[in-house]
């Protein structure tokens, strides 16, 4: 017993002094969440190469490109409503804030698509701030309907203006001509430093700040944290981030229509990013990022690989209404939850698994 006993520890000793520098160098890599988003990034660049080269579909591209723009939007949504607690339905309003800013910078004033970007950021600022004050007097149900509203009066707004808008030339970022297949890397680097921006206020004073207001307005203001400060906070950065959506949305399909009734403005890009964020989960940023691929990439990806799907491409929403569903009623988490509860049942089996290998006390 003796023998089998120092066998053992030599062999968890072993373990422990051979793989541990590179086995602890791996793990902090991929805890890291800035490198986890950064490889993301490099990964999803390798995939557009791919596909430009048409090693894989072609139309992937395009999908990636305009699922990833969504995302951004989707990644605001999920900071205001997961922990702000704050709803809204003006996502398709605040979208057309980037993308008629691209068009009447760029193609009507001629001047340069960095300069169309700050007009967008700055118009967003704008009505999120105006949201914002609103949020403070209205809540719950009638913020949402007071939110549909305002997207609505904005997309009625763009069909006076022009309803239909596009941009002839390549738009040109730092001397950078961007085509529209370069259009994927920028939005992928976009969208990274969206994400990684949006983690670190998550995990800031202010993210805590924000979640304590969502789970109660009274103890949050009883702690001294400012309801107008945090709720602006929440609605620009949302607004923001949705007017960025616009203009990377603009540069990949170079054209849009207000009157529309699927198109970027009308209200079931409001709802679908909605969906995005309840199916993915609301308090996760990769959850906003994949349940964005169900709802806009999948369809292309792989559905349309299958040929019963391909010729009823209405079933995506059928399938997206039961997630939401599902998840509603089991998973209230989203799919990132689902995730974090696979991820504790599988530690605990290879807990259970060294333990019958080595015994309780070695394991």
């Amino acid at each position: 017993m003796d023998k089998r006993l120092a066998k053992n520890y030599a062999l968890l000793g072993k373990q422990t002094t051979d793989g541990d520098g590179l086995t602890a160098c791996l793990r902090s890599f991929f805890k890291n969440s800035t490198m986890q988003i950064i490889l993301f990034a490099i990964i999803m660049s390798v995939v557009g190469a791919l596909s430009q080269e048409k090693i894989l579909p072609y139309s992937w591209l395009s999908a990636f490109a305009s699922t990833f723009s969504y995302a951004i939007a989707a990644v605001g949504f999920c900071l205001l409503m997961g922990y702000s607690g704050l709803a809204s339905l003006g996502t398709g309003g605040f979208i057309g804030i980037g993308t008629y800013s691209v068009h009447y910078i760029m193609s009507e004033a001629g001047l340069p698509f960095g300069i169309a970007l700050i007009t967008a950021i700055a118009v967003a600022v704008l009505i999120g701030v105006i949201v914002g004050f609103i949020s403070l007097r209205i809540e719950g149900i009638y913020l949402v309907i007071l939110t549909l509203g305002l997207s609505e009066i904005l997309r009625n707004l763009y069909m006076v203006l022009e309803d239909r808008i596009t941009i002839s030339t390549n738009p040109n970022l730092f001397g950078i001509e961007i085509t529209r297949q370069m259009s994927l890397y920028v939005v992928v680097v976009v969208l990274a430093v969206i994400m990684i921006i949006t983690g670190n206020i998550i995990n800031s004073p202010t993210g805590r700040a924000m979640l304590a207001m969502k789970n109660s307005t009274a103890a949050a203001q009883a702690m001294g944290i400012s309801l107008m400060k945090y709720r602006l906070m929440a609605f620009i950065i949302c607004t923001v981030y949705a007017s960025i959506s616009g203009t990377m949305l603009i540069i990949v399909v170079r054209g849009a229509m207000a009157s529309q009734g699927t198109g970027f403005y009308a209200l079931i890009t409001s709802l679908n990013i909605l969906a995005a964020v309840i199916i993915g989960g609301y308090k996760s940023i990769w959850g906003a990022v994949f349940g964005s691929f169900i709802m806009y990439g999948m369809q292309t990806v792989v559905l349309n690989n299958i040929k019963f799907l391909a010729e009823n491409p209405v079933i995506i929403t059928f399938v997206s209404g039961i997630l939401v569903i599902i998840v509603v009623m089991f998973y209230p988490g989203g799919l990132a939850q689902l995730v974090l509860e696979l991820r504790g049942k599988a530690r605990k089996l290879r807990i259970k698994m060294k333990e019958a290998r080595y015994g309780k006390d070695l394991g």
